[in-house]
Order: structure tokens, then C-alpha cells, then sequence
């Protein structure tokens, strides 16, 4: 089935959308962000081409790899917001820049990075792992032209989140994969207690191994977060009075304690900043994390769990900017 995108100049975009089955397609419908975040299955790639007038300013494209609810209203808002950053320079100097392609998802981003073009990528809705793991295999000269805005929160916004919660010095564990490994040093610098999983490492082991901290920190890992494991951090962390902080909504509702999360309009809306930074000075920034958050607390498990969750916890957040579009 095709759809036509608003503000357009006519370009479509049709592709089937992935049905799955059973228990493990219920846990990653129910957690969108870390799907997208953790899936990297290929599928059909759709382009959305943008030129505000023809030969003159930049040139960019929207690259998607399904035709489903939550993809159309990504895009849509993106071409809103990127539209108008576009068509202010439309100068002889735009002309000589680079293809520009904003990637949604990680099958999106695979697709562009095997790619022979001149050209720059901004990925969004794909976790700091996924990224690292696509970019880190292309010569770096090539890896130099890629940037992302991450899909899950950054960690010193969800630590900041645990010192709101609890009002006190807690211990906090996280575990972490070969493909996350990179958050060790930045996670111990705030004395988070790191373990590292290796494939098919027993989880309850692990789990066993920070039974005397007070929060696991989530951060999406293939390794460690499946959905065959999910359920038995859940009950495990629950078991020993342990707050879970997840990275993403879904997360929460699914039974971790909190999270910061970003919108759809709080990613695209930071993806805004960074294409108006690249139009007007030619330069991409490094790899980042969502810069506008909210806060979503999961009421029942803080009751069960003796927390008490103050106002300011349920209104901490970074919101975008107002004159965002």
C-alpha cells in the first residue's frame, strides 16, 4: 500500500510491513523504540526525495524501510521541519555540497552505508549500538561522513533520573555487551557497577552478581536485553527490591520503574538542528544522544518497590525548543 507525504513534490513510498508472531512480536511491538533500536533485519528501502526547487540549494532524502503507522508519522514530521531549513539557502555554495540522507531504523542505515556516493548520513531511531556496529565497519574517511541523533536516552540524563528518584546515595548496575562496551568508561566515571555479557552468558548469573544493588540502568543491548530475557530481569530486579531503568516508554509500562524517553518530535526536532548546523557551515557533529526528553514512571512498581516519586521526577525533562516548527 503507497502513501503520499505532505509538502512533497509528488515522491512515494510503498513497502510491506513486517508482521510478527507469537510472544517475542508482542514484547517488540510493545517496545517500539528499543525494536527499532535493536533490529537490523533487512527489508524493501523506500526514498523520499526532497528538492525545494529544481538545481538550486541542497538535496537531501529520507530513507525508510516499511510503510507503517509510526514510519509515516516520522516522516512526515521530518520533511516538515527539514523543508523550511532547506529552502533558506539555496546559494551557488549549497549546490557543491554533498547528498545529504537521513536514515529511520537500522535496515535503512545498513542500506545507505552500502553505498558507493559522495555523500553525508544522519541516522536516527537506531540505538548507539547498531550505529557503531554499521559505521564502525567502513573505512573511517567514509565513517567520517556519518552522524546520528541515538534512539535510546542518554545515560547521564537516566543517572540524573536515579538521584532525582531516590534522594540518596544508591548502587547502580549495568550490564553490558561486547557491542556496548564503549559506555564502560563513561558509566564507571559515575561509579555505576559495569558487568560485561558475552553471547549466550547465563543472564540470571549476572543477575545473581548485582543482587546487592538498588537499580539496574537499561541500556539497549542485543545481548543482553532479548525478549526471552526481558521477563527474567523483570522478576529477578523485582525480587530483590531493584529499580529498573529502562530506555523506553514501552519499557515502563512493560514493568521497569522509569525512564527519560524522547518523542518522535524530540528526535526529529534535534535532527532539525543538526541538518540547519550542516547547511550552514558544511560540518556534521559527532554521534549524539536525544537532546529533549520527558520522564515516564511506572506509579504501581515505585509502590511496590517503597519508592516515592516527587513531582519533580514526573515533570523532569528537557523539552525542544518553542520555536521549533
Amino acid at each position: 500500500m503507497g502513501f503520499r507525504l505532505r509538502g512533497s513534490d509528488g515522491y512515494r513510498a510503498s513497502s510491506p510491513r513486517r508482521r510478527g508472531s507469537g510472544c517475542r512480536a508482542r514484547i517488540r511491538r510493545g517496545l517500539f523504540l528499543a525494536a527499532l533500536a535493536l533490529t537490523a533485519t533487512a527489508h524493501a528501502t523506500t526514498t523520499h526525495e526532497i528538492r525545494p526547487e529544481p538545481v538550486q540549494g541542497y538535496r537531501y532524502q529520507i530513507v525508510t524501510t516499511d510503510d507503517s503507522a509510526i514510519t509515516r508519522r516520522i516522516v512526515d514530521d521530518m520533511v516538515r521541519r527539514l523543508v523550511p531549513v532547506f529552502a533558506v539557502f539555496r546559494t551557488e555554495l549549497a549546490q557543491h555540497r554533498r547528498m545529504l540522507y537521513v536514515t529511520v531504523g537500522p535496515a535503512a542505515l545498513r542500506e545507505v552505508a552500502q553505498r558507493r556516493c559522495d555523500c553525508v548520513v544522519i541516522s536516527t531511531f537506531t540505538s548507539s549500538q547498531v550505529v557503531r556496529s554499521i559505521v564502525g565497519t567502513l573505512p573511517a574517511a567514509r565513517a567520517a561522513s556519518f552522524t546520528a541523533v541515538y534512539a535510546e536516552p542518554a545515560p547521564d540524563d537516566q543517572l540524573r533520573l536515579v538521584a532525582l528518584l531516590y534522594r540518596r546515595p544508591v548502587r547502580v548496575a549495568a550490564i553490558l555487551g561486547p557491542d556496548t562496551a564503549f559506555l564502560k568508561p563513561i558509566l564507571e566515571n559515575e561509579h555505576v557497577n559495569v558487568l560485561q555479557a558475552e553471547p549466550d552468558e547465563d543472564i540470571n548469573r549476572l543477575l545473581g552478581q548485582i543482587a546487592q544493588t538498588d537499580v539496574l540502568l537499561a541500556l539497549p543491548d542485543s545481548v543482553v536485553y532479548t525478549p526471552e530475557n526481558f521477563r527474567n530481569i523483570l522478576l529477578a530486579t523485582y525480587r530483590h527490591k531493584q529499580g529498573v531503568i529502562g530506555f523506553s516508554a514501552d519499557m515502563v509500562k512493560a514493568g521497569a520503574l522509569a525512564t527519560t524517553y524522547s518523542e518522535v518530535e524530540d528526535i526529529n526536532a534535534q535532527l532539525a538542528e543538526i541538518v540547519a548546523g550542516y547547511v550552514a557551515g558544511g560540518e556534521l557533529p559527532a554521534p549524539q544522544f536525544p537532546r529533549y526528553f520527558h520522564t515516564i514512571v511506572n506509579e504501581g512498581v515505585a509502590h511496590s518497590l517503597d519508592v516515592e516519586v516527587p513531582d519533580n521526577v514526573r515533570n523532569f525533562a528537557r523539552p525542544m525548543p518553542a520555536h521549533q516548527p
